[in-house]
């Protein structure tokens, strides 16, 4: 957002001089205006290195931060505070820097008569796709209200269903990268000096010893190639997965994975079914439902699908045609969906998928748990085990040849 240095006067006729952010020098002068203040000069602000702020990763606004705004911002306005002082309030209170500069941006905007859903829409790269588009549509039907609880509701399922996965991701993740930094501890440091001790007492060493002292001193040795390896692996799959085709062949993967897959699954059906189940009860056309329902799935398979659905309806056929193709839809839901369109209950069809799909989500991480600790401890004991047991090894042959030399 633009920065500008003013120069101001109140009606005492103090002199004020600070500086301000808003969308334009208009929007300046009326931000200060509204503070009580009357500009006597305006200039662009210059901003050093050391205050501008650097993003990492997505620009996508957390939903740790997203959905408590959301909440808020319901309740606000259900109670009858008006849409500007409701955004102020709320970007006074909020701890998220970007979220906080959007939300007085925001109040700016529909301070000076323009709609909200216009405000949003030129901070597309920070809200949901669905934010501007309900927003939209409830500024359309003048049912505000209705809408805000509606999008606060989805959003907090959705925001618990991510956690729920996650959850499910963690512990085998965090496992994993102990085994690696416990086998990379073990080969480098511990191994070498053990097994050099050992032989110097004599007695050959068993082929197992011989093949982990090997991979020990290649990684001592050669460990610069695999780390620019793994740089190299890291970026370029980071630039492979944002083509189409990388997005969709990971998330293709990721479907196809033995234990999460299933998962993933259940998780992308219950996001895309609660998305559109919120967007038709809110009057969006059906069209734009889809558009949106495929930027938020958070899947480039399932996404393919539901373009593929949009395209058949706007052609004038049936939109199930496209999802029964696609082998990633259970047919339970595509019946469903076949069902609602014939009986034009679209809305009911999809918020029935959604709470069916969010319960067995639930249901599936709650088995998923007592079911992955067990087999994470076991595949770090193994590999441990095998580091241990062939440093240990030498021990035997060294009893051995002590044994033949008496």
């Amino acid at each position: 957002m633009p920065a500008f240095s003013y120069h101001a006067v109140d009606h005492t006729g103090k002199t004020h001089k600070g500086r301000i952010e808003s969308a334009d020098r208009q929007a300046a002068v009326l931000d200060l205006k509204d503070r009580g203040l009357y500009v006597t000069k305006l200039a662009d602000a210059k901003v050093s290195i050391w205050k501008r702020e650097i993003e990492l990763g997505s620009k996508r606004l957390p939903l740790k931060d997203f959905v408590p705004f959301l909440r808020q911002f319901a309740t606000l306005y259900k109670a009858g505070v008006t849409l500007v002082e409701s955004l102020r309030i709320l970007s006074e209170q909020t701890d998220n820097r970007r979220l906080k500069k959007i939300l007085a941006d925001c109040a700016s905007h529909v301070a000076r008569g323009n709609q909200l859903s216009d405000a949003l829409r030129e901070h597309d790269e920070r809200f949901p796709p669905v934010f501007a588009n309900m927003v939209r549509a409830g500024e359309l039907t003048g049912n505000m209200e209705d809408v805000l609880e509606r999008l606060a509701s989805m959003m907090e399922k959705e925001h618990y269903t991510r956690e729920k996965v996650k959850s499910a991701l963690t512990y085998p993740s965090v496992i994993a990268v102990v085994a690696v930094l416990v086998s990379i501890f073990l080969l480098v440091k511990v191994i070498p000096n053990f097994v050099k001790n050992l032989t110097a007492l004599g007695g050959d060493l068993p082929l197992p010893t011989r093949m982990v002292i090997g991979a020990s001193d290649h990684l001592i040795h050669m460990w610069f190639w695999y780390l620019g390896l793994l740089i190299v692996l890291i970026l370029g799959g980071r630039s492979f997965v944002k083509t189409p085709r990388g997005r969709f062949a990971v998330d293709l993967f990721k479907l196809k994975l033995p234990i999460f897959g299933k998962l993933f699954q259940k998780a992308a059906i219950a996001r895309s079914s609660r998305t559109m189940a919120t967007l038709l009860q809110s009057a969006v056309p059906a069209l734009t439902v889809f558009t949106v329902a495929a930027n938020v799935v958070g899947n480039e398979v399932y996404a393919r699908a539901l373009r593929g659905s949009r395209d058949a309806l706007r052609a004038g056929q049936s939109m199930v045609t496209p999802l029964r193709e696609e082998k990633m839809f259970p047919p339970l839901v595509t019946q469903m969906i076949a069902i609602g369109e014939q009986t034009g209950s679209m809305d009911a069809m999809f918020s029935k998928i959604a709470d069916f799909y969010e319960s067995d989500v639930d249901a599936t991480v709650d088995k998923l748990r007592p079911m992955i600790e067990p087999i994470m401890i076991l595949i770090l004991a193994v590999v441990v085990g095998i580091i241990v047991t062939a440093a240990i090894a030498p021990m035997f042959e060294i009893y051995k040849h002590a044994g033949r030399t008496q």
